[in-house]
């Protein structure tokens, strides 16, 4: 059962939103509480959905690494009735262009994804799709134009 929070919740959700890192004797002793009653008021408030999770902010110290691109080729079964992998492709966050090709593939997507691991499941969800025959993946190396 769902608790409300009451106001030492609050209080160290305040606290928590100020400084994530703080240790619960740190924070007890800003609430008011033992270390131990803080731990289980955080614990609690994480199996009820108060506190989802916690986040990093990247500081200007560090500049964020570039998107890594790949290109995926696509092979369909039928190449006139493989709209349903069209479909698919496009609900990809990661898909920025997919074009339809003349010639040996029939499509070209082209991804970018925060790291290789990434991209490794994007092609798998492109693989696994009804209507994929066989795909080629290539990862850009640079950009000159």
């Amino acid at each position: 059962m769902k608790r409300l929070l009451d106001p030492q919740d609050e209080r160290i959700l305040a606290e928590l939103t100020a400084n994530a890192k703080i240790s619960h004797a740190e924070l007890g002793s800003k609430v008011n509480l033992s270390r131990n009653a803080v731990r289980q008021r955080i614990e609690r408030m994480e199996r009820d959905g108060a506190i989802q999770g916690y986040t990093i902010r990247v500081g200007a110290g560090r500049k964020p690494s570039a998107p890594i691109s790949a290109i995926i080729f696509v092979y369909r079964h039928d190449r006139m009735r493989g709209e349903d992998v069209v479909r698919g492709v496009k609900a990809i966050p990661e898909v920025t262009m997919c074009e339809v090709m003349s010639g040996e593939f029939d499509l070209m997507v082209r991804i970018e994804a925060a790291h290789p691991e990434r991209v490794h499941m994007v092609w798998k969800l492109i693989a696994a799709m009804p209507g994929v025959e066989n795909t080629v993946t290539t990862f850009v190396l640079s950009k000159l134009i």
